[in-house]
């Protein structure tokens, strides 16, 4: 019996490999972001902050965004989601032309916090008589760099894409964020393999919700946000929508668009994992049963066979565990982490088990996406 968890084990580990795009080499990258040409019109952009007690890093998010670069016309609203830490103010002293800071009202039943939020912001974008070319929705805790606007516009122009996503780099500075962020990274990457979900016509569909592109036109087209206003996981349902009927989509890793969120503690990393790890199974009970397995055979089954086993059942086993380590190590090098750190990814894939778990119990409990004091909208749509 033994050999055969260790065959599957491997079996698993050759398909994850060799059959999801490479996700695990993390070259998926927005490095070639110089070398994309101008457009020969500089569209107008309007950038949306939905921002609920955000002061610790509000400012640094809208001084980013006042001193981009980008030649064509550019509108930065932030909607202050009822903060009680001064949100609105902070975000007012950038004292910017460009900037409007709007009182947001509360949630409208059925929709998620920030959904509501940035249709908040679309609804005051749309008082203005000249309609922006593309949206840039963005969240409160993301720095950009002075040339991220328009490096994200001239990809899209030159691709011809309705949405446009970078992943954030995440902060990796504490001793939990070194051991647990590049490992969220790498199973996002593992559930969507960024090369499927740029190539058209693939059912592969992901965004990261800190920094997302949208063409207006398509996205309007599309019903705007209403389709997917009670999705927890709205990165990726606005990336499913934007690619239905033929839109073309990228996302890629980035460095010059940064998040300022700290994770100094494991408890942060459970809690922010643990916000949309069930829905992330759709709410159901035997497809979590079957991630349990999953889990259990592709990450832990290869490590305690290469500690325990015998014979090819161990060989096999320590074969396997050099394999994840080896796929693991390319997201390591990345964060500027010792691929050493690569041989913990079992117990480290526990724990976001864990995490998943304790999110599946927070849903049962009512407590479900838990956010800002919040909890996801009940209906599942």
């Amino acid at each position: 019996m033994t050999l055969g968890i260790a065959l599957a084990a491997l079996t698993a580990w050759l398909v994850l490999l060799l059959g999801r795009g490479f996700f695990w080499q993390a070259r998926d990258d927005d490095s070639d972001a110089a070398s994309l040409p101008d457009p020969a019109r500089w569209p107008a952009v309007t950038a949306i902050v939905p921002a609920r007690d955000e002061a610790e890093t509000i400012a640094a998010t809208v001084r980013s965004l006042t001193a981009q670069d980008y030649p064509g016309p550019l509108r930065i609203i932030v909607v202050d989601d009822r903060s009680s830490d001064g949100t609105g103010d902070l975000a007012r002293a950038a004292g910017d032309a460009r900037l409007t800071v709007v009182t947001g009202r509360g949630k409208a039943p059925g929709w998620t916090g920030k959904l509501h939020a940035l249709e908040q912001g679309l609804a005051e974008a749309g008082r203005r008589p000249e309609a922006a070319d593309y949206l840039l929705f963005t969240d409160a805790d993301i720095e950009h760099d002075p040339d991220s606007l328009r490096r994200l516009v001239q990809r899209a122009e030159a691709g011809r894409l309705d949405l446009v996503s970078l992943m954030a780099r995440l902060r990796c500075e504490s001793a939990a964020e070194k051991w647990l962020i590049p490992a969220f990274v790498f199973f996002f990457q593992m559930l969507y393999p960024f090369r499927w979900s740029n190539r058209p016509g693939t059912r592969t569909a992901a965004a990261a919700g800190g920094c997302v592109l949208l063409r207006r036109s398509a996205f309007e087209a599309r019903g705007g946000l209403a389709p997917i206003r009670s999705n927890i996981i709205d990165d990726c349902a606005l990336a499913r929508l934007m690619k239905s009927g033929g839109g073309r989509i990228w996302i890629g890793l980035t460095e010059r668009v940064r998040s300022l969120r700290a994770y100094d503690d494991i408890g942060t990393i459970r809690r922010m994992v643990a916000r949309t790890a069930y829905a992330q199974l759709l709410y159901n009970p035997l497809l979590l049963g079957g991630m349990v397995a999953a889990l259990a055979l592709v990450f832990l089954a290869p490590p305690l066979l290469a500690l325990f086993g015998a014979g090819w059942a161990r060989d096999i086993g320590l074969f396997t565990w050099a394999l994840m380590a080896l796929a693991y190590a390319p997201m390591l090098r990345r964060f500027g982490l010792s691929p050493w750190r690569a041989l913990a990814l079992p117990g480290i894939a526990a724990a976001y088990m864990l995490f998943t778990l304790d999110s599946a119990i927070a849903d049962w409990r009512g407590k479900g996406g838990l956010w800002k004091g919040e909890a996801r909208p009940v209906s599942r749509e």
